[in-house]
């Protein structure tokens, strides 16, 4: 019988573990922020979650929509589906971002060397110019804390 949970009321109560582990599963998510207008602005982005504190990050480039939207207002949602689609798992929570990576050895940039590592399981192979590309983006680390999850496991 598929196990679903509803959105929870309270950040203190429990998050269920199977949602988790769909999460834990999976490194690729469409995350949801809110436009000026108030309709959703989605994106496809690359994630690693942090089991111990419930934290959610992502590479971004400051300055595009999803930036501009979560600075303006913080709340986000991230869904993560199965391979074939059907189970799925909602997070919800507020965004904070890093500083804008502004030197190759800033602590900006050492977060997304240990992120782009923790989410592809190996190293670039030129990690002189991965820095000098995330200085000249303005990358940024965006952390989604989860205070809520939801979804359907089949």
């Amino acid at each position: 019988m598929p196990s679903a949970s509803q959105p929870q009321p309270d950040a203190t109560r429990e998050l269920d573990p199977d949602l988790l582990a769909l999460v834990r599963s999976r490194n690729l998510g469409a995350l949801a922020a809110i436009k000026r207008d108030g309709r959703p602005q989605l994106a496809m982005v690359n994630y690693a979650f942090d089991d111990g504190t419930h934290t959610l990050r992502v590479s971004v480039v400051d300055g595009r929509a999803k930036v501009a939207n979560l600075l303006r207002d913080p709340r986000a949602s991230l869904m993560v589906t199965s391979p074939d689609g059907w189970s799925y798992a909602v997070l919800e929570g507020e965004v904070r971002f890093s500083p804008p990576a502004a030197a190759e050895d800033d602590d900006t940039v050492e977060e997304l060397v240990e992120l782009y590592r923790t989410i592809r399981g190996e190293d670039h192979p030129d990690w002189d110019d991965y820095r000098r590309a995330m200085v000249a983006d303005h990358r940024r680390i965006l952390r989604l804390r989860v205070a809520r999850v939801y979804g359907l496991i089949q």
